[in-house]
């Protein structure tokens, strides 16, 4: 019987593409969904048999984090989230030309073979508890967004019935309780956890960010792997440049990719709002590109961007937002949203 597998999985959004070596050299291939189902069919199997596993996945993405938690969980595997960085240079140490989710798995397997295994470390329990009272806060500010729209449709209908106009209204007052108490655990769950409430502090010096911002991305920001690049912490928030090319008579204007965390995005959009009228230096990088001819929406997604790199820098130095600082972040224009 086989003491250990290997196993390389390339993580996508619907599917995990993997690659299994067996000690005595056999290696086999299979597709599980990226869901609960398929996480807990990958975990049965890769330990059949009783047999122990080393895992490797790569850090790119928001969809990773789920299954190396799942991996983590299960018995008998011990999982390594890699950096990028040392994916890249080891699929080049190899000599690789293919780049498929199949040839991404067999790099990932021979890292996992060849290379040191660092085991990876979930989030403390208080920051996935953050993670998850922000989540939902989210789901319950759209819905509370979604009732006040139809209160308003009802009010000025002449024809809607007072018993929906005042079912909307108990269910607000509903959702408003339940939002207020979510947000007094968020603030208890920070509180009580000195580097959340370090990173919080932090965060809130940001002139436009305000204490729900603050906590919704910490939320998100918690969960990374260490020794991620700010380019790969825009990359995670979907906001890096995405070209429209083909040819030579197609070249559309670069858009963001939008292949990342959607909750990062929303969560930096208000604060870049408020900060291009509040705060003096986004003020003039505003107007820099205003003076460019940049449409609206493409300032305030490259603020977004700009706001996230000083994020990087503030959270890895311990520092508060600094002004000075702010034009020294690697831009982020040319960017239609």
């Amino acid at each position: 019987m086989d003491k250990v597998r290997y196993v390389g999985i390339d993580v996508s959004q619907h599917w995990l593409d993997v690659e299994c070596a067996l000690a005595r050299g056999n290696v086999s291939t299979a597709r599980f969904d990226n869901n609960a189902a398929g996480h807990r069919a990958l975990c049965a199997w890769i330990t059949k048999r009783g047999t122990a596993a080393r895992v490797v996945l790569e850090a790119t993405g928001v969809y990773s984090f789920d299954i190396a938690l799942a991996l983590h969980r299960a018995t008998r595997i011990a999982v390594m989230v890699a950096n990028p960085r040392a994916i890249k240079d080891f699929r080049g140490a190899l000599l690789q030309r293919a780049c498929t989710d199949a040839s991404a798995a067999t790099v990932l397997r021979q890292f996992a073979q060849r290379m040191e295994f660092v085991a990876w470390t979930p989030p403390r329990p208080a920051v996935l508890e953050l993670r998850a009272v922000a989540r939902r806060l989210e789901a319950l500010t759209a819905m509370q967004t979604q009732e006040k729209n139809r209160l308003h449709a009802a009010s000025v209908s002449a024809d809607a019935s007072p018993l929906l106009r005042g079912d909307i209204e108990a269910h607000l007052d509903q959702l408003r309780q339940r939002i207020a108490s979510l947000q007094q655990q968020a603030r208890a769950l920070v509180a009580g956890d000195p580097q959340l409430q370090q990173a919080y502090q932090h965060l809130c010096t940001i002139k436009g960010v305000g204490a729900l911002s603050a906590a919704a991305l910490l939320a998100e920001l918690a969960t990374l792997p260490a020794g991620l690049s700010a380019r790969q912490w825009v990359a995670y928030a979907g906001l890096d440049p995405r070209p429209v090319q083909s040819g030579t008579s197609v070249q559309g204007p670069p858009h963001i990719s939008k292949m990342g965390n959607v909750r990062w995005r929303r969560a930096l959009f208000m604060p870049a709002l408020v900060a291009l009228r509040h705060n003096e230096p986004v003020q003039r990088f505003g107007a820099e590109l205003r003076a460019k001819g940049k449409a609206e929406l493409v300032i305030i997604v490259a603020v977004m961007r700009k706001l996230l790199h000083a994020i990087y820098g503030m959270l890895r130095t311990g520092t508060d937002f600094d002004p000075a600082k702010f034009r020294a972040c690697v831009p982020g224009t040319g960017l239609d949203a």
